[in-house]
């Protein structure tokens, strides 16, 4: 064999290296963007608050609860006749969660209990309690 074609296959493998180096870090590089366990942007979502907005339209001020089956954690004090904000505590919502409000009155007699609705996390529900 003469020595020119020698040096022609190495620069031709050489090249072929190369070119198989570059293919491999491309892929890898293109692969961690479809990996399956990858979070997308559900998790945006879980991160984000769960919050109950309550309009209090009554004179008095309501304790307000959320519940779910036998658990009841207070979120905190509804003034009357004004708007409330409070961050349902992540403990409280697992993926889609039945849940009822329970609205107790300071100073009334007993308290109203809201119908079962299906919470998910990072949702806004509002609940509206009318004056009496």
């Amino acid at each position: 064999m003469p020595l020119a074609e020698l040096t022609q296959d190495s620069a031709t493998q050489k090249v072929s290296m190369k070119a198989r180096l570059i293919a491999f870090v491309l892929l890898f590089s293109v692969f961690p963007g479809c990996n399956p366990m990858k979070r997308g942007t559900d998790t945006a979502a879980v991160r984000q608050p769960t919050v109950v907005q309550v309009d209090n339209q009554g004179f008095l001020d309501m304790t307000i609860y959320a519940a779910r089956s036998s658990q009841q954690i207070r979120l905190g004090i509804a003034t009357g006749n004004g708007k409330t904000s409070f961050t349902i505590p992540p403990v409280l919502i697992s993926g889609l969660t039945p849940l009822r409000f329970v609205a107790d009155p300071i100073g009334g007699r007993r308290a109203s209990v809201s119908q079962e609705i299906t919470v998910a996390p990072g949702d806004t529900v509002v609940l509206t309690i009318p004056p009496v």
